[in-house]
């Protein structure tokens, strides 16, 4: 692999990276904690939804970005040629 297709590889996995990073932030840091009086009015499953979110939306969450970013790298991956069987 030519150093560009390494720096353009490193330049998308750094921006998948802050991607996630930014979901997960906003699903536990904002929901849980910042908007979590304004999300009370709401109710999920019987709970205030800030509540909710702060005690397994989060969570929730988080798993579930594991599983898009194992997906967005394999896909990164196959699109620069490095992807391992």
């Amino acid at each position: 692999m030519t150093q560009d297709k390494r720096e353009d590889y490193w330049r998308a996995n750094l921006r998948s990276i802050a991607g996630v990073l930014t979901i997960w932030a906003a699903a536990s840091f904002g929901a849980g904690i910042l908007f979590a009086d304004r999300l009370d009015a709401l109710r999920l499953f019987g709970f205030p939804l800030g509540f909710w979110f702060a005690t397994q939306g989060a969570m929730l969450v988080f798993v579930a970005l594991v599983f898009v970013y194992v997906g967005w790298m394999n896909a990164l991956d196959r699109r620069f040629g490095v992807y391992e069987e």
